[in-house]
């Protein structure tokens, strides 16, 4: 038989209610004598409010329905659904005696027969209902309800990394490839909606790594989940085209020690291991982690290019293998103390070390027409970059009287170095080097970021919040370029190509928000101010250059709540993309014998408007959302080519002009059968770019799309097989085209000693389909580049459990669960 609901256990309340009279004086005498009428935590009149959470794991269940009956039943009398902190608030409401009931998908609905409303001057504070996941009863077996992939809030996207099977053993990269809104090429490279310029957070905090690198460091089996955040409030930083990709890492909060240990090996030299582990007391939570990784991708490439001078035309062709490395390890720690009820200071911290690149051997063909002679010969190349880092943070919270009177300081100090060296050289068909040439770059970076966040509510249901963040950032890279001297056999120091260069970046900020609820009607406006002022200066060369100025980024969001589970979103925000990096370097370095590069330090920033609009309906366990959208982006900055001289391509950045995204995003999450979840996201976007390149005007445009489906069968209870199809299709730039690719990854996991082991076997590229294709020319140029990783890709992971280990509760700010309160 199946079970379709189940009553919880009567509160105190529903004990006691056995006629209206007796109600009345009671809940009088308990508010006179408690003195609640002068409670700050007092709840406004008319109003019941609460907190729906999984009876499991504590953590708050957004969008539960809650619906207020009369008390035979019959009637609603009012209804809302929960927040993203599992709150809910019903208003309005007068006095009487009602039946309330709580139901989200996936769960069994619970019901309290008795709540009481005894004046039209006060609030029912009804503490936190748990809702016990569904477990259907049949035939003997127990098939337990499972967490969606994907969840959808009112301003991000949550993925729930433990149901992406086939990321299991890979990194966030692999996770990411699976997520709405987000594409990855066969290199790894991430991109959000169509742009590569993000920022990503982890744990809500700034990483110290370029956000690809740190994103390949990340083990999947170590993150709990990972939030997209399209449009972000006036609160977060507005650097990034994009919007925000934020990591939240796996830390437990249960009493004792517990913890989680992962075991990873692959074909063609994969390894990798990472465990954590956490010592919880009532006054203090302690926590240690590590990870490794040593991999290795063998593959192979094909470039083509050529370029005009004149009335000669110069080609180079070569193909080849190439192998791309990737070792690195970390360390994260960190310690809460709940120094009191409404206080908690927290110490964390991470340290790594990576060591990243790749190596090729290639054939190459050399020729000009007119002429008819060509050069053959071999290029050896090689490219690594590596270097440590290390983050320190601090956090302090105080809760002053409710939640969501809060005061937060956050101090987060890291540093980072970084070693990067390339190496070509080309051997005659005697095997003599006649070219070679390295270009090595050094340089330690250090920032102090602070941010004070204070939220105080305001008029019963809104709130308004306000804060400072500040970031200072000091660099100091230097390049040097070494030429082969074919006559002393030695690599020669060349001065002119060396240089060195400080930056100074710093950045503060003031923000304000007010946001708040009206009925079914939610709302939030915001404005962020920012200060910049950045000095970049060549040492020993007398050239430097300044950038001192305000920006002001406005943000909105609003949402209504229909009935019947149904609910539209739209929102609005200005953001910025800030040029860095060797980008603003006004001076050449040579990145192998064919590829010279040039910054331009008077390049302006990005300034980005976006607009969205989303809906969502849940029917049963399944949903579907929808999303639109549009972008665009002033002052689009572009990585451009052109010749630099016979056969060699110069590398620059340009402000090009202006690009525009408008597009659409679709998810469909199925329970097709019992045992068959289908997970079915697409997006398509129009995607222009028109502008001045080199003073010629030019406009480019593509209709992109891409579309993934997730099939995840439930053989048994401990084992689950999962299928994932992807496809992204062709896309331009100002100088180019990427061509689309499939590609088709599998796992099966199977779970052991009542889910304290389980394994995990996973196979990606199993076609050997995706592969990385680029055209870029231009009217005295052209190139075209194909590369592709030996596949399929096998990998098999071991995770053992021990003290039943679980995700991260959801917790008060103030460190405590959320506590029923009774006004009895």
């Amino acid at each position: 038989m199946v079970r379709i609901w189940h009553l919880k256990r009567e509160r105190r309340m529903g004990r006691i209610l056995n006629s209206h009279g007796i109600v009345a004086v009671i809940l009088l005498l308990a508010i006179s004598a408690g003195g609640f009428a002068a409670d700050e935590r007092a709840v406004p009149a008319g109003m019941i409010v609460g907190r729906v959470v999984d009876a499991q794991l504590g953590s708050p269940l957004e969008y539960a329905n809650v619906v207020l009956f009369d008390i035979d039943g019959n009637e609603q009398i009012t209804g809302s659904t929960t927040n993203a902190d599992g709150v809910f608030r019903l208003m309005g409401v007068t006095p009487g005696i009602y039946r309330l009931e709580v139901s989200f998908m996936g769960y069994y609905p619970t019901i309290i027969d008795t709540v009481g409303v005894v004046s039209p001057d006060m609030g029912v504070r009804l503490g936190t209902v748990e809702l016990e996941r569904a477990v259907l009863m049949m035939e003997g077996v127990d098939v337990t309800s499972d967490k969606p992939a994907v969840e959808f809030k009112i301003d991000k996207k949550v993925i729930n990394v433990s149901k992406h099977y086939t990321a299991t053993s890979g990194t966030a990269v692999d996770v990411l490839e699976n997520v709405p809104s987000v594409t990855v090429d066969v290199e790894g490279n991430v991109t959000l909606r169509g742009s590569t310029n993000f920022t990503l957070l982890i744990d809500g905090r700034p990483t110290v790594l370029e956000p690809d690198d740190a994103l390949q460091q990340i083990p999947a089996n170590a993150i709990e989940n990972i939030e997209i955040i399209t449009n972000p409030s006036a609160k977060y930083d507005p650097s990034g085209i994009a919007g925000i990709i934020n990591i939240v890492m796996k830390k437990q909060k249960a009493q004792g020690t517990n913890g989680i240990a992962n075991a990873n090996i692959g074909l063609d030299d994969k390894y990798g291991a990472d465990f954590l582990v956490n010592h919880r007391m009532e006054k203090f939570n302690v926590y240690v982690g590590a990870n490794y990784r040593d991999e290795t991708y063998p593959g192979s490439i094909i470039l083509e290019n050529q370029t005009t001078s004149g009335d000669t035309t110069s080609f180079i062709n070569s193909s080849g293998d190439m192998s791309w490395q990737r070792k690195f390890y970390g360390l994260r720690g960190g310690i809460d103390l709940y120094l009191s009820s409404k206080d908690v200071l927290s110490f964390s911290g991470r340290y790594g070390v990576r060591d990243g690149g790749n190596t090729a051997v290639r054939n190459y063909d050399e020729w000009t027409e007119p002429g008819d002679t060509h050069d053959l010969y071999i290029s050896e190349t090689s490219m690594d970059r590596g270097g440590n880092y290390v983050s320190l943070n601090t956090d302090y919270t105080r809760t002053i009287g409710v939640k969501e009177h809060n005061l937060k300081g956050h101090v987060m100090l890291s540093r980072r170095s970084g070693d990067e060296e390339s190496m070509t050289e080309l051997f005659d068909e005697n095997g003599l080097i006649n070219y070679g040439v390295i270009t090595t770059e050094k340089g330690p970076s250090q920032r102090l970021r602070a941010n004070l966040d204070y939220a105080i509510p305001v008029l019963k249901t809104n709130m308004l919040e306000t804060g400072y963040q500040g970031s200072v950032y000091r660099t100091t890279d230097s390049t040097e370029m070494f030429e082969y001297d074919t006559l002393t056999g030695q690599y020669e120091f060349r001065p002119e190509f060396s240089h060195t260069i400080e930056y100074d970046d710093n950045i503060h900020a003031l923000y304000g928000i007010y946001k708040g609820e009206w009925n079914d009607f939610g709302y939030q406006a915001g404005l962020r101010g920012e200060y910049t002022y950045r000095f970049i200066e060549l040492i020993g060369e007398d050239e430097s250059f300044e950038i001192d100025r305000w920006d002001y980024f406005p943000t909105a969001h609003v949402s209504y709540k229909f009935p019947a589970e149904h609910e539209v979103m739209a929102s609005y925000t200005r953001r910025i993309n800030r040029p860095r990096g060797w980008e603003l370097e006004p001076f050449q370095t040579w990145m192998d014998a064919y590829n010279v590069r040039v910054g331009n330090p008077n390049l302006i920033p990005e300034y980005i408007n976006s607009y969205e609009i989303g809906y969502q309906k849940h029917f049963g366990r399944n949903f579907i959302s929808l999303e639109g959208y549009y972008r665009e982006t002033e002052n689009k900055v572009e990585r451009v080519r052109s010749v630099y001289d016979e056969n060699i391509i110069l590398h620059s950045v340009e402000n090009v002009g202006t690009d525009y995204s408008f597009g659409a995003e679709a998810m469909l999450d199925w329970d097709l059968f019992k045992w068959l979840n289908v997970n079915l996201t697409g997006d398509i976007y129009d995607y222009r770019i028109e502008g001045t390149l080199y003073g010629e005007d030019f406009s480019r445009e593509s209709f992109n799309w891409n579309t993934r489906v997730n099939a995840t069968f439930r053989l048994t209870k401990s084992t689950r097989v999962q299928l994932n199809n992807i496809y992204y299709s062709p896309s331009v730039s100002s100088q180019g085209r990427r061509e689309g690719f499939f590609a088709t990854n599998a796992a099966i996991r199977q779970d052991l000693w009542n889910r304290k082991l389980s394994a995990t076997l996973r196979l990606r590229n199993i076609f050997s389909t995706a592969r990385h294709e680029f055209t870029s020319e231009g009217s005295d140029f052209y190139s075209y580049m194909e590369f592709s990783r030996k596949s399929p890709i096998v990998m098999f992971t071991l995770t053992f459990n021990f003290n039943r280990y679980r995700p991260d509760r959801e917790r008060d700010e103030n460190g405590e669960d959320f506590e029923e309160e009774q006004l009895f």
